[in-house]
């Protein structure tokens, strides 16, 4: 199995913080909120390689950090070849270019640069190997003002996606989609089928390749507990300063 770490945004709702900084560079704590993500993909005994795709503006302080890591060999950067928030290729957008240009054919652990969750990822790929299909990781925010911040989702009693919806007005469940994925090897052609078939504008949110792929065949959602922050604004960025790692 591999890992992808998505941190080729250009996150211009943080301006003026990510201006010259990747998101996921910005230090919480002691440490870049990208040392989080790898430690918890370094507890799993099955990912052999962890590849963090960003872009040509910020790969030059991807490979800076890098450096700083013990023992980085199995983290590898790849460049989407992008120089700006208008070149972007949107997060699914990313993903197909990086099964692409390294031909991937692993599972794929698939998690946003930007994720701070304080639960481990081993009951996620444990409950991931019982299902036939593509699955999500899933919080409860418990609250439907600030769900609509996020794409929601509904589960059936086999806690698979049954309703998904981008940024709705006004939600009806407070589950919400982390970015967090594991696309089994056998779908990952589902993918580029995505993009091939659906405009530039829908490849930024993986919210629109969920609920497309939902309709096509079972996708299932891993609800999480403890604590998550997605973040995507200056006000989650402040609530997420206070952050500690419980494992």
């Amino acid at each position: 199995m591999k890992a992808l770490i998505l941190a080729a945004g250009y996150a211009v709702r943080l301006y003026p913080l990510t201006k010259e900084m990747p998101k996921s560079l910005l230090p919480v704590q002691d440490k870049p909120i990208i040392d989080y993500i790898v430690a918890k993909l370094r507890a799993l005994e099955e990912i052999r390689e962890i590849i963090v795709v960003t872009n040509s503006k910020f790969i030059s302080q991807f490979q800076r950090w890098r450096n700083t890591i013990k023992d980085a060999r199995n983290i590898r950067l790849v460049d989407d070849l992008t120089k700006c928030y208008r070149a972007r290729r949107g997060a699914v957008g990313d993903i197909g270019f990086v099964i692409d240009k390294e031909h991937i054919k692993d599972d794929l652990l698939v998690i946003g640069g930007d994720n701070l969750f304080d639960a481990d990822l081993k009951d996620f790929l444990s409950f991931a190997r019982t299902k036939d299909g593509s699955v999500v990781g899933v919080y409860n925010i418990k609250d439907k003002r600030r769900a609509n911040k996020f794409g929601v989702l509904k589960l059936d009693g086999n806690n698979r996606i049954v309703d998904f919806k981008e940024k709705p007005k006004n939600p009806e469940s407070t589950l919400v989609a982390m970015c967090l994925y594991y696309f089994p090897k056998n779908k990952l052609g589902r993918i580029k089928e995505y993009l091939d078939n659906n405009k530039a504008d829908r490849h930024d949110a993986t919210g629109f390749y969920i609920d497309w792929l939902r309709q096509k065949e079972a996708v299932y959602g891993f609800v999480f507990s403890g604590r998550w922050h997605d973040i995507g604004s200056h006000q989650f960025y402040r609530e997420a300063k206070n952050f500690k790692d419980k494992n």
